[in-house]
């Protein structure tokens, strides 16, 4: 049967896009490394017929299907099994902007764009395009979407699933359903978008989108400051709500040894504040304004001024000029990277009320630290929507994989749990994937977990798009 099915597929794509030999370890791995699948072969369509047509042969033969974009997932939801038996369907050669619509602030682009291609895109037509993460130079809109990403301006722009109009995708049949009219009002039936922005390819494959645009901001504006507790972090992010509304487009919560690992590993990055005593917390703030530099500079300094009269804010700087701006997202982006280099941790993505998000963490870091004396919390995250990446990292003197191995599933018990217990979710932005597929079995209502069976089984009856991703059978 696999011989037969590959030989179709190779009629389908052409012959050098059925990959079944030589390395395949970027379609294969995972992005962190954690896992390594096997693929009966990858599979490379160029357009959204080849697409259709590669799922009707799979849905024909019974062979499960993994979609895959840039495969930088962190939720293990974008690599195949070990069983040899299914089919990457890489989007990356869908790479082609169809239209951009300057009139209609949007931008139609397939599946397999890297993200900050459409970024340039989109600044070159004098426009912008929002979304931003720190993997933008790999990732791909269609995998996006498929885990409505988040990013660092979602508290101004929101989440992927906020930025598109609609959506081309191809059903587990091997039908292609087309919404790429670019309407803002559109009250049709069933929101058929929002169905699929999410699924992590479990109900369908994106091919392509509408997504909108914006104007360019007049002015950018970017400051560092220094905080002594998560509680006047919070303060600060309502006294920045009140005084730039709309304009503010980050806000960046860093606790002192998220950064100090930074400085470790990454000492030419020079972090503002570094082991200062009033700053147990270090907050990034962006605004992005429509008015004048000057009139947008006037206004950031008013609030960071008014910020350190409350007590709020023990020191700040603001970015000069583009370069240095740069310079402190960077030191942001890098706290991944530098705990990378410390030794393998334990990752969490989770979501809290941010009125609650101060009562959690000393909740939460209270309970590791008498479960597993000398545990070291790395946290950091998009306060200003309520996102943290509240990761544990392994006591200095223990061996970091022997750490992972015997209190991975504890520490994660213990976070889930609390998590709950502050009203918040164990999946943010990254997705459910295969990774976090038992913890949505626990955490999810089962009148929830019930409708998300309906609607797998009435769009995928046979089961072969990326089963054991989100629902587990």
């Amino acid at each position: 049967m696999s011989t037969a099915l590959l030989a179709t597929l190779r009629s389908i794509v052409g012959p050098t896009h059925v990959i079944t030999e030589g390395d395949m370890t970027a379609w294969e791995q995972d992005w962190r490394r954690r896992v390594r699948g096997k693929a009966l072969a990858v599979v490379r369509p160029a357009s959204t017929p080849e697409v259709a047509a590669v799922v009707k042969a799979c849905a024909a033969a019974g062979t499960a299907i993994v979609p895959q974009g840039g495969n930088t997932g962190l939720a293990l939801g974008s690599t195949p099994d070990a069983s040899g038996t299914q089919i990457v369907l890489s989007l990356a050669r869908m790479n082609a902007v169809r239209n951009v619509d300057t009139a209609n602030l949007t931008m139609t682009v397939e599946a397999g764009c890297i993200l900050q291609n459409l970024q340039e895109v989109a600044r070159k037509a004098g426009l912008l395009f929002p979304l931003s993460l720190a993997a933008e130079g790999s990732c791909t809109i269609g995998g996006n979407l498929g885990t409505n990403a988040g990013g660092t301006q979602v508290v101004r722009y929101g989440n992927t699933r906020d930025l598109c109009l609609g959506l081309e995708v191809v059903t587990a049949q091997g039908e292609v359903w087309s919404g790429l009219q670019g309407l803002r009002k559109d009250n049709t039936g069933y929101d058929l978008r929002d169905l699929f922005i999410g699924s992590e390819g479990t109900l369908g494959v994106i091919t392509a989108a509408c997504m909108k645009l914006y104007p360019q901001p007049a002015a950018t504006l970017t400051a560092w400051a220094a905080v002594p507790t998560m509680e006047q972090a919070a303060q600060l992010l309502g006294m920045a709500h009140q005084q730039l509304g709309a304009g503010l487009t980050g806000f960046e919560v860093m606790g002192q040894l998220a950064l100090s690992l930074v400085g470790k590993h990454l000492p030419q990055l020079r972090v503002p504040f570094l082991g200062h005593k009033d700053a147990a917390w270090c907050v990034l703030l962006e605004n992005s304004d429509s008015e004048s530099e000057d009139h947008a500079r006037s206004r950031f300094e008013a609030l960071l001024q008014a910020a350190l009269e409350v007590g709020c804010v023990t020191d700040a700087v603001v970015a000069e000029n583009l370069t240095q701006a740069h310079q402190l997202w960077h030191i942001r982006e890098s706290i991944p990277l530098a705990q990378a280099e410390e030794g393998l941790n334990i990752k969490h993505d989770i979501s809290i009320p941010i009125s609650r998000i101060p009562a959690f963490v000393a909740h939460a870091d209270a309970l590791l630290q008498s479960r597993i004396p000398g545990v070291r919390v790395v946290n950091f995250g998009h306060l200003g929507d309520g996102n943290l990446h509240y990761n544990v990292q392994a006591p200095t003197d223990c061996d970091a994989a022997a750490f992972l191995r015997d209190h991975e599933a504890q520490v994660n018990h213990i976070v889930y749990e609390a998590v709950a217990e502050f009203g918040g979710s164990f999946s943010a932005e990254h997705g459910i994937g295969q990774l976090k597929a038992d913890a949505l079995q626990r955490y999810q209502s089962p009148v929830a977990l019930a409708m998300m069976r309906a609607i797998k089984n009435a769009l995928d009856p046979q089961g072969i798009l990326n089963p054991g991703r989100v629902l587990i059978p």
